[in-house]
Formats: C-alpha cells, sequence, structure tokens
C-alpha cells in the first residue's frame, strides 16, 4: 500500500466511531439538592420550585437537580419525600466531579438549638448531619449551602466550616426570620434570595443583596432583625453563581 493509500484508509478507520457510539465529553456543572422541609404553608415549596427554574434558566440540566417535598401529594410527581434520611443520603451521594460544583437549598420552620424541621418525617436536620452528608460527593468541590429557617444561623459555624464551603442562612442562631404565612408567596429570606440571584456575579453578592433586601422588609414591618449569616470558606470567596 502506497503512504497516500495508507493516510486515506488511516482516515476512513478515525471517522468510524466504535461500538456504541463516541461518549460525549463530561460538562462539569451544577449539583443539586433543593428541600422544603415543612408544608403547613405553601411558601416552602414554592421557594424550592423557583429556584429549580431559575437554575434551569441558568443552564443546569434538570437531571442535575434532586427535589424533595412535604407535600404529600407534590405538585411534581419527581419530587421525593423530604423526610430526614432521604435528604442526607441525597446529599451525601451528590455525583460531584472534579469541575463540578455542589449546592444545597433547605428552606423550612427552624427549632431554636436543634436544626430544622422536617415535617414528612417529624425529625429534625442538625448542623453535625448535614456537615457529614457533605463530606460525601461534595467534600472535594465548592459547595454552596443556603439554609433558610428561624435560627439557621447555627448552620454558619461548628463543624458546618469547610474551606470549600459558602453557607447563607436566614438568621442568627438566636434570632426567628419571617414570612410563614399562607398569604406569601415566599419568606422573607427566600423572596429576597431569589430576587438578589439575577444581578450578582458572585455569591458574596447574593449574599449582600438578600441582606440588604431582608433589612428593608424587616425594617418595614418592624420585626426585630433577623440578621442573615454567611460564611465564605478559603478556597471559595470569589465563587461566581454562574
Amino acid at each position: 500500500m502506497t503512504p497516500r493509500l495508507f493516510a486515506i484508509a488511516a482516515a476512513i478507520l478515525l471517522a468510524i466511531p466504535p461500538a456504541g457510539g463516541f461518549a460525549a465529553p463530561y460538562a462539569p456543572g451544577w449539583q443539586v439538592v433543593l428541600a422544603g422541609g415543612d408544608y403547613a404553608q405553601p411558601v416552602f415549596d414554592n421557594a424550592v420550585l423557583a429556584l429549580r427554574e431559575r437554575l434551569v434558566g441558568y443552564g443546569v440540566p434538570r437531571g442535575n437537580i434532586r427535589r424533595l417535598s412535604a407535600q404529600a401529594d407534590p405538585r411534581d410527581p419527581s419530587a421525593e419525600p423530604a423526610t430526614l434520611d432521604r435528604l442526607l443520603t441525597e446529599i451525601a451521594t451528590l455525583p460531584a466531579r472534579p469541575g463540578d460544583r455542589c449546592l444545597v437549598f433547605i428552606t423550612s420552620h427552624g427549632e431554636h438549638g436543634a436544626g430544622v424541621w422536617l415535617a414528612h418525617s417529624e425529625q429534625v436536620l442538625r448542623p453535625a448531619e448535614l456537615a457529614r452528608a457533605l463530606a460525601g460527593g461534595c467534600a472535594g468541590v465548592p459547595t454552596v449551602v443556603i439554609v433558610s429557617a428561624c435560627y439557621s444561623g447555627a448552620f454558619a459555624a461548628g463543624p458546618m466550616l469547610a474551606p470549600n464551603r459558602i453557607i447563607l442562612t436566614a438568621a442568627r442562631a438566636d434570632r426567628p426570620s419571617f414570612g410563614c404565612a399562607a398569604d406569601r408567596t415566599y419568606t422573607v429570606f427566600d423572596e429576597c434570595l431569589l430576587g438578589a440571584l439575577p444581578g450578582a456575579p458572585s455569591w458574596q453578592g447574593v449574599f449582600q443583596g438578600a441582606n440588604a433586601c431582608v433589612r428593608q422588609r424587616e425594617h418595614e414591618m418592624r420585626a426585630l432583625p433577623s440578621e442573615p449569616q454567611a460564611y465564605f470558606g478559603l478556597t471559595v470567596r470569589n465563587l461566581p453563581v454562574r
């Protein structure tokens, strides 16, 4: 075979895909868990659904988003029950690869000195339990954790702190947050968080915008300031939203 014919034959062979076709290259992105912990008021599920659609609009595949609900018959049949065991399992097994990022958003009622209430299993999610779950699939990638509940500042301290984590909470560990009412679409913090996302280039910007919004709403309500808390780990201080 002449060199020219050999080159033509080699090109043809290279153009033939292997059995099963070519595997698409992996595109790093967000791996997400969204949980509404109570359904006494619809505000929690409303925020989860709104954030999911916001993330999809930013290009996160729906298959990368795991949604949990306390509602017995959720509007989305793909939603899983927001029990303590299921929530911790979903977080611990997020399939984050190098280049990926994890996002965990939990919104519910909070219990002072305890954690976040999960009505479906009548249990409380505690900071140490969430920290252990985050040490699973998300241990080696940038991770954003948002806990929206009364007294949720406890999740921005102690075992939750890690260099790869950003933590945003709706209130100080000893303060309530506001807006858990049937006549509202979202809680105050969740409304402000959703409002801050579109214009913020980084998660620091998201927190600054949400915090300013919460202060203004609570001033209008003449409510005790909830004082949302934030922690930015050393390796993710300037992590972009998109």
